[in-house]
């Protein structure tokens, strides 16, 4: 079985060092770099899997590196590392197309398990079931592909973006916290930052709703979480 590849983007070495140890030791192929812009190279020739991303870095930083990525349509999962504090440069970094963040200091065995969490979903083949396509009023999704359409027209999702939405699809009708969000999506079975759902309901909102200030779909339940309406075709799962 090929080894996946795992691309670390950390200007301190010791960081670099001690992440690219600790994924070594569980089976990653790893590959460092020291600043935004080799990014883009390493993307050509080493084709890596997931990328870990710094925030703080030279020459290109990691939300321009994120913002570039995306509108290359390269939807590459990445987690974004900051030793920020401020809520707002962690949102930042979501708002560009990172799938998750984690503050510094970190622990290499909480990265390794949120890498793991992001390439499992990614990875796992769905059953005939599960394969079977979704359409609820003008969204189809087509889980083997991954894809979604809405009205006909195809529309881009980053790899968490679509996990949320086919979650909450198949959770048609029914009221989940975002803690329940958390664990169905992220796979996170500790207790996470739900703002992190926040941002990514927000995110999917602006791509499928007619108008994301009065959606359609995605519902808020005030002091829960969020719920999927809509009319269902005689296709859709219940």
């Amino acid at each position: 079985m090929l080894k996946k590849k795992i691309l670390v983007v950390d200007d301190e070495p010791s960081i670099s060092m001690l992440i690219e140890f600790n994924l070594k030791l569980v089976g990653f192929e790893v590959q460092c770099v020291e600043d935004g812009e080799a990014v883009f190279q390493a993307i050509q020739q080493f084709r890596p899997d997931l990328i870990v991303l710094d925030l703080m870095l030279p020459k290109m930083d990691g939300i321009q590196v994120c913002r570039k990525l995306r509108s290359q349509s390269n939807l590459v999962p990445i987690i974004m590392l900051t030793a920020m504090q401020d809520l707002s440069d962690k949102i930042a970094g979501l708002d560009n197309g990172a799938d998750d963040y984690m503050t510094k200091p970190f622990s290499p065995q909480e990265l390794i398990s949120r890498i793991q969490a992001i390439l499992r979903r990614i990875q796992t083949l769905p059953s005939a079931e599960e394969s079977a396509p979704i359409t609820i009023g003008h969204i189809t999704i087509l889980p083997d592909q991954r894809e979604v359409t809405l009205k006909g027209r195809t529309i881009e999702l980053t790899p968490k973006e679509f996990d949320l939405l086919l979650f909450l699809c198949r959770h048609r009708g029914k009221v989940l916290s975002r803690q329940q969000l958390l664990h169905g999506v992220w796979d996170y079975h500790f207790l996470g930052d739900t703002r992190i759902v926040d941002v990514h309901i927000s995110h999917l909102r602006d791509k499928i709703e007619t108008n994301a200030r009065t959606p359609e779909y995605i519902v808020t339940i005030r002091n829960v979480g969020y719920k999927l309406t809509g009319p269902a075709s005689k296709e859709s799962l219940a």
